[in-house]
């Protein structure tokens, strides 16, 4: 490869990533819907043509922009090292909430909020994102919820599991600072909010995972009583 084309091809990587700063800066700031790609070009000051070449159109830019905030957050090597680990399950969920935790803190706001707005109102663009992000990572996950569970990975009930990991997590970093009490929360030391969040969880995974074998056996709650 030629100097000149290594060049150009440098150019354009630290184009493209401009272009994706900005749209996320500008999406979280303002959402989809209001931010145009002339906002975007004039934030990463870049030219529209640059948005095309790159992204194709601003469908394209939006769900690239999905994309890398949930590669920040959280990327899926960290995600295999943390799943292939030789400890225990329930070490590895106290990991995966650490790396979280850690990842979506930073001073990066825009990925957390980002992908906040898409969850809560979600758009047909989050087929994207699940299919080249979130999938991928759910499928190395969810075995360590099945050993901690006992569910097998191929139940419904064990995806129903997942928000008992990444709903607490994604709301202390959100809204944790505009709360009365979330600047107590937030100021703990982060191996106290590790480990507040795997209590909260591994609760949560230990009763579905009850409620599961009480399923299966036929016993009821009022046979409990």
């Amino acid at each position: 490869m030629s100097k000149a084309r290594s060049t150009q091809r440098a150019d354009g990587e630290a184009t493209r990533r401009r272009i994706l700063e900005a749209a996320g800066a500008l999406i979280a700031m303002h959402g989809f819907a209001q931010t145009t790609n002339k906002m975007v070009a004039a934030e990463a000051g870049a030219d529209m043509a640059s948005i095309n070449y790159h992204f194709g159109n601003r469908n394209g830019l939006y769900q690239a922009t999905l994309i890398e905030a949930h590669r920040r957050i959280i990327d899926r090597a960290d995600i295999e090292r943390i799943a292939t680990a030789a400890i225990p399950a329930r070490d590895k969920l106290r990991g995966l909430i650490a790396f979280f935790l850690a990842s979506a803190s930073g001073e990066d706001r825009w990925p957390v909020i980002v992908l906040f707005r898409e969850l809560v109102a979600p758009s047909a663009h989050i087929a994207a994102l699940r299919d080249v992000e979130v999938a991928p990572k759910l499928m190395m996950v969810l075995p360590i919820l099945s050993e901690i569970t006992g569910i097998p990975v191929g139940t419904p009930d064990l995806w129903l599991c997942l928000p008992c990991i990444g709903a607490p997590c994604l709301a202390l970093l959100l809204i944790g600072r505009n709360l009365p009490f979330g600047g107590f929360a937030l100021a703990l030391p982060r191996d106290e909010q590790v480990e507040r969040l795997y209590t909260f969880a591994i609760g949560g995974l230990e009763a579905v995972g009850e409620n599961y074998r009480r399923k299966g056996s036929g016993e009821t709650t009022a046979d409990l009583q």
